[in-house]
């Protein structure tokens, strides 16, 4: 894509993104992606601009968690010619996993991947909907670290930029096509 054909995606995106006042609780303002799913075109270009952003890096691995990124991180699999990773909540996958533990505003919360889903030579990219706290993100780049996998970047459709979710990911590459 070129990077005008990227603006144009980035538009889309601004515009079709429905604000939900008050959801999931009083005070906040959630950002609904449904309607980015339901216009195929536009859905289409989110993941050809990610994978657009990430070209260049020789991804091997999309590593994508439950599971709104998982709509993302498929097709961005697929454009890079890579594979594709998912991260899911505890007892999900059937094999024997790796398991990251981090900590949530009120608690604690897990990760899992397959424990031989990636390898020492694994260049990945996490892919996500949206970046608010950066807690799950960091806590994916832990877990492919820790299955011997390097972390390329991080890609979202989305950030909650006053939420500073960056600051978790410990300088790595970030890239979001809408902040807020």
């Amino acid at each position: 894509m070129t990077s005008a054909e990227i603006a144009a995606v980035v538009a889309g995106v601004r515009r079709i993104i429905r604000n939900v006042p008050d959801f999931p609780k009083p005070g906040v303002v959630f950002k609904d992606i449904t309607p980015l799913l339901a216009d195929p075109l536009l859905f289409r270009g989110v993941t050809d601009a990610i994978a657009t952003l990430f070209g260049g890096e020789k991804i091997s691995h999309v590593v994508a968690v439950e599971s709104r990124g998982f709509i993302f991180g498929a097709p961005v699999a697929q454009a890079l010619g890579a594979a594709f990773v998912p991260v899911r909540k505890p007892g999900k996958l059937p094999a024997a996993t790796v398991r990251e533990d981090y900590a949530l505003e009120y608690g604690t919360d897990a990760l899992e991947m397959h424990a031989d889903a990636l390898g020492p030579a694994a260049r990945v990219l996490v892919v996500d909907d949206v970046l608010a706290t950066g807690g799950t993100a960091a806590a994916t780049c832990r877990l492919v670290e820790r299955a011997s996998g390097r972390v390329v970047g991080c890609a979202f459709v989305l950030e909650i930029g006053p939420l500073n979710g960056r600051a978790p990911l410990d300088g790595r590459r970030v890239e979001t096509l809408v902040a807020y």
